[in-house]
């Protein structure tokens, strides 16, 4: 595997991780933001972190990887290509809901490792589980470049992330910046 100080050595170099005031995917903020979509602009960088995921679950026989988009969308491609095999993804459909889209599917018993580029409380990884389960598909592993769930999330397969970071998030009732009354960005990929 991958060492952690390889890892931040990178993110640091890339200019991954922000900081301000930012309103995350799941509605709560934080003074620190993680763009994965910024390490993914070197392909380089790109292969020697999914190489180093696809070999942490190589002997799950890994049928198909599928990431939610946006951010799972080049970690999934890249993590099947080091394990050669498919790649998919998942994107919301009309409603907001995840779903299979442009043709893609799962058959009933494939392996399937489900991709994110940052985990904060799980919840994408979560209804991507669910979309694949639904389909027949047997999730055999969660992977990821960041947890910052400060290891408290748990989806019942093996997960595993090339660095776990503590990044603080608050609740928004009971933000520090807010309370500054500086104004949060949302930089993520959902509107």
């Amino acid at each position: 595997m991958i060492s952690k100080e390889r890892v931040l050595e990178v993110l640091q170099q890339t200019g991954v991780l922000l900081e301000g005031h930012f309103l995350l995917t799941s509605g709560r903020h934080s003074d620190r933001y993680l763009q994965c979509a910024r390490v993914f602009q070197y392909p380089d960088y790109a292969e020697e972190f999914c190489q180093a995921l696809a070999a942490a679950f190589q002997e799950e026989k890994i049928d198909v990887c599928i990431g939610p988009a946006l951010g799972g969308i080049v970690i999934a491609y890249e993590t099947a290509r080091a394990g050669k095999t498919r790649a998919i993804f998942a994107e919301r459909d009309q409603q907001g809901v995840m779903a299979l889209r442009r043709g893609f599917s799962i058959a009933p018993g494939e392996r399937v490792l489900v991709l994110e580029d940052v985990v904060t409380t799980g919840g994408s990884v979560r209804e991507v589980i669910e979309l694949v389960r639904k389909h027949g598909g047997q999730v055999v592993g969660v992977a990821a470049l960041v947890d910052r769930s400060n290891g408290q999330v748990d989806f019942g397969v093996p997960f595993q992330a090339l660095i776990s970071l503590d990044v603080a998030s608050y609740d928004p009732d009971d933000c520090p910046l807010c309370r500054q009354g500086i104004p949060a960005v949302k930089p993520g990929s959902r509107r």
